[in-house]
């Protein structure tokens, strides 16, 4: 009588057969999103005596696609320390839910010693990990983070000023799949050999002429880079003379600036454009190369030079920078100059500047979004004191008492 094979025998033959199974693999990384903010408090006297839990708020910042505040309590934020103690927070203002995040604060030592004041959890092991922070207004930091007679008699405190340094690591992590060899390749040229063709004006086939300057250039460029040039160059109801095209509406440097894109593909320098040395010019400039990247649709143009408005807004310019983001659709610019208008500090000078006129009078529905704006910002300015019974970070309620956390 014959027998039978347990399975496990066969199993075993076709492991160790000359075909082994394929292997595959991932890696699942963790990492910190870091960002620092620096906040200063100048007349840091005459914040003394505005009462427990009450506060300065530095200006909210961006990390890890979450909004962020510093608040700082000159007389402390609880009651039961008797405004001995000034307090310092760091906060979380926008919605979110189970936002990990790794602290740091530093406030600096203003006597050239370096004897700097920092808490920091990047260079130390955290038993539990980092901080969570359950939903929008948790917040990070110190009831009792300085006694205020030894802080006003420190070297922290120089000219009525107070240097404090945050950074926030917002946690993420992304998995990776193998890893695959590859060449670098260098970076596109391409910018630059059609800016040398411009500058060389070889081969120009058609002339644009802008208040009284004529400008050479190449019809099949323009066409690759505006549908609005191609239309007027190539279209069914295109230009009867396409050697020379006038240009009306645009001065000559705007022009200039706008065939400078469409050759090298970045900015060129404003100030060089404009032949002054002023951020007002170089403002003024931006203005319009972002009003003639609309009309001849260079959508990249147009968000370049939103970006470069957003990093010049001043006061005496953010009003017709915001009329310019509503007439030509510019929604993150637009949010950008609202935002700085309704800070206490600014709107007040904003208003009696003439742009504020002229935003008036062309854009009167923005004085509607305006209003909410300035309503979020009150309601930035007593989220604090409007936590209710929330749990802080540092293991305390809203009024000092201390809490147990929970575990999960």
């Amino acid at each position: 009588m014959g027998t039978i094979k347990p399975f496990r025998e066969s199993s075993k033959a076709s492991l160790n057969s000359s075909h082994p199974p394929p292997v595959t693999s991932s890696t699942a990384r963790f990492e910190t999103v870091n960002v620092s903010h620096d906040f200063k408090i100048n007349g840091y006297s005459l914040n003394k005596g505005m009462g427990i839990g009450k506060y300065i708020t530095s200006d909210t910042f961006v990390v890890g696609g979450y909004e962020w505040a510093i608040y700082f309590y000159p007389d402390g934020k609880s009651m039961e320390d008797n405004a001995a103690y000034v307090s310092i927070f760091i906060a979380l203002v926008s919605d979110g839910a189970d936002v990990r995040a790794l602290f740091e604060l530093t406030l600096f030592d203003q006597s050239g010693k370096g004897n700097h004041k920092v808490h920091s959890h990047f260079e130390r092991r955290l038993e539990s990990g980092p901080y969570t922070l359950k939903y929008r207004g948790s917040m990070w930091g110190y009831k009792r983070y300085f006694k205020r007679t030894v802080l006003e008699s420190s070297d922290y405190l120089k000219d009525d000023c107070l240097s404090f340094k945050c950074v926030v690591g917002v946690v993420k992590s992304q998995t990776e799949g193998p890893k695959i060899y590859s060449i670098t390749a260098p970076p596109s040229d391409i910018g630059q050999q059609f800016g040398k063709l411009l500058e060389s004006r070889k081969c120009a086939d058609v002339n644009f002429e802008v208040d009284g300057e004529i400008f050479a250039a190449h019809k099949l460029v323009i066409a690759a880079r505006s549908p609005v040039f191609r239309a007027q160059l190539f279209g069914p109801l295109k230009d009867k003379d396409t050697r020379c095209i006038k240009v009306e509406d645009i001065e000559a440097p705007v022009f200039k600036a706008l065939l400078h894109f469409m050759y090298w593909d970045n900015l060129p320098d404003m100030l060089e454009l404009v032949g002054a040395n002023s951020r007002w010019a170089s403002t003024l400039m931006a203005q319009h190369l972002l009003a003639a990247a609309d009309r001849y649709a260079l959508d990249r143009l147009k968000l370049l030079c939103e970006a470069k408005l957003c990093e010049d807004i001043a006061i005496n310019t953010v009003a017709t920078t915001l009329a310019l983001a509503e007439q030509h659709h510019c929604f993150q610019l637009k949010a950008a100059c609202l935002r700085f208008i309704a800070m206490p500090e600014n709107l007040k000078a904003v208003m009696q500047s003439d742009g504020f006129d002229y935003l008036k009078e062309s854009c009167p529905a923005v004085l509607t979004e305006l209003l909410q704006y300035v309503a979020r910002v009150t309601e930035h300015n007593v989220l604090a004191s409007g936590f209710g019974n929330m749990t802080f970070l540092d293991g305390s309620d809203l009024n000092g008492r201390r809490v147990k956390q929970r575990l999960y």
